[in-house]
C-alpha cells in the first residue's frame, strides 16, 4: 500500500486516540496533521513502520505535549497528560464517535463536509479545496471555524436522545460527498472520483460500526449501485452519455452484485427508509439488460413511496420522469407545475422539461428548455450535452 493510502487509512484512528486522551479536538487535529506531514516526508525514504498507527500516535502525542508545555496555564494538565512511555495503541474503534463529532449540529453543512473529509477522510486542505473548486483559504477558514465551534466539545458519542438526529446528519454529509464526486456541480470533469471513492470508504466504515442500521446499509447500497455505472457515463473525450445510451457491459458487475445483495437483505430485515428506497430504484435500473427492459412501473411505485417517506423537490422531479415513462409526457409536464419553486433556476428542472417536451414532440419548446438548462449548469460536460441536444433539435 502506498504511503498516502496508509496515512489516509490511519488518520481517523490516530485522531480518535489523541482526542480521547487529551480531549481538545482542535489541538489534537493540529498535532495529527503535523504527524502526517512528518510521515509523508520520512516514510518514502525510510519505509513504512511495522506499526504505522503506533508511530503516528507517538509522534502526534509528543507534538501535543510540546504545545501543552508551552502553555503555562496548563502546567497541571501537562503533568497529568504526559505519558512516561510512548503512547500505546488503543483497540477501541472511535471512527463513529469522530464522524458524529464532525457532524455536530453547531456546524453548517459545508463545515461538516470539510471537517469530515479532513478529520475522517484524511484529505488535506488543498485536496478538499481542489475537489470543490474553491480557494484553499476558504476551506481552511471553514475547518478553522468548525474546530473553534467544537472547542470544549466532549469526544464521546452524543446522548441517546440525540443519536438518531446526529446519525441522520452523518448520512446526509456522506451522501453529499458522494453526489459531488459522482456528478460534479461545476468544472471540466463530470466525476471527481476521489470524492465518491472516499464517501464509499467512509460509509463502509460506518456500516462496520452499525451493522443493524438499515439506512446505513441503504446508503452504501445506493452508492455502490450508482457508482457501478460510472465507467459508461462518459465518452473517452469526457462527454456525458445518458443512461439509456450507456454500454452496460462497462458497468461494474461486482459493485452491482454487492449492492443488490445488500439492499435485498436490508429491505427484508430493517425498517424502510429513504436511502433504501433510492437504492432499490438504482437496483431496478442496474438489473435491466437494456433501457427497454427497465421496469418503470416498479420505479414509479418506489418514487411514490419515497415521496411519501421523504418528500422533496428533487424527489418530485425524478418521479415526474418515471410518470412520463409509464403514462406518457403529457401528465408528466402537468406534474412539473407542482415542483417546488426553489428549483426554478436549477438546470435539472429545465433539462427534465426539455426531455418531456421532446418526448411529446414539442420540438421548439424542447430546444428552448435545453438551451435554458445549458445556460444554468456550471458543469462543462453537462453544458456540452445539453447544448448538443438543442443543436440536434434545430436540425430536425
Amino acid at each position: 500500500m502506498a504511503v498516502e493510502e496508509v496515512l489516509r487509512a490511519q488518520a481517523p484512528a490516530v485522531l480518535s486516540a489523541l482526542a480521547r486522551r487529551y480531549g481538545d479536538f482542535a489541538a489534537c487535529e493540529d498535532a495529527v496533521q503535523e504527524a502526517l506531514l512528518a510521515a509523508s516526508m520520512q516514510w518514502p525514504s525510510d519505509g513504512v513502520p511495522e506499526n504505522p498507527r503506533s508511530w503516528l500516535i507517538t509522534v502526534a502525542s509528543r507534538r501535543r505535549i510540546e504545545v501543552l508545555r508551552s502553555e503555562a496555564a496548563r502546567v497541571r494538565r501537562e503533568s497529568a497528560a504526559e505519558p512516561s512511555e510512548p503512547a500505546s495503541v488503543s483497540s477501541v474503534d472511535d471512527s463513529l464517535t469522530l464522524l458524529m463529532l464532525c457532524c455536530h449540529p453547531e456546524l453548517t453543512p459545508p463545515s461538516q463536509v470539510a471537517l469530515t473529509l479532513r478529520a475522517v477522510g484524511g484529505l488535506t486542505t488543498g485536496e478538499i479545496a481542489r475537489a470543490f473548486l474553491v480557494p484553499e483559504a476558504t476551506i481552511g477558514q471553514r475547518i478553522s471555524r468548525a474546530k473553534a465551534k467544537l472547542q470544549g466539545a466532549r469526544f464521546a458519542l452524543p446522548p441517546e436522545d440525540e443519536l438518531a438526529a446526529r446519525l441522520t446528519a452523518v448520512l446526509h454529509v456522506l451522501y453529499l460527498i458522494f453526489n459531488e464526486g459522482y456528478t460534479a456541480s461545476s468544472g471540466e470533469s463530470l466525476h471527481r472520483v476521489e470524492l465518491s471513492a472516499e464517501a464509499i470508504r467512509l460509509t463502509r466504515q460506518l456500516r462496520a460500526q452499525l451493522p443493524d442500521e438499515g439506512e446505513v446499509a441503504g446508503l452504501l447500497a445506493l452508492m455502490l449501485l450508482t457508482d457501478a455505472r460510472r465507467p459508461a457515463r462518459t465518452t473517452p473525450e469526457g462527454h456525458l452519455v445518458r443512461l439509456p445510451e450507456q454500454d452496460r457491459s462497462r458497468w461494474d458487475p461486482l459493485a452491482i452484485a454487492e449492492g443488490i445483495e445488500l439492499i435485498t437483505t436490508t429491505l427484508a430485515t430493517a425498517p424502510v427508509g429513504p436511502y433504501q428506497l433510492q437504492a432499490a430504484i438504482a437496483a431496478v435500473h442496474d438489473q435491466a439488460a437494456d433501457a427497454d427492459a427497465t421496469d418503470w412501473r416498479q420505479i414509479l411505485m418506489l418514487y411514490e413511496l419515497l415521496e411519501a417517506t421523504a418528500p422533496g423537490p428533487m424527489v418530485t422531479l425524478n418521479r415526474t420522469v418515471a410518470v412520463a415513462m409509464v403514462h406518457g409526457p403529457t401528465p408528466a409536464l402537468a406534474l412539473l407545475d407542482t415542483v417546488d419553486p426553489a428549483l426554478t433556476d436549477h438546470h435539472r428542472l429545465a433539462a427534465v422539461r426539455a426531455h418531456l417536451h421532446e418526448l411529446a414532440g414539442n420540438t421548439a419548446a424542447a430546444r428552448e428548455s435545453y438551451l435554458e438548462a445549458a445556460r444554468l449548469t456550471q458543469s462543462t460536460p453537462e453544458h456540452h450535452y445539453l447544448q448538443s441536444r438543442a443543436d440536434a433539435l434545430l436540425d430536425d
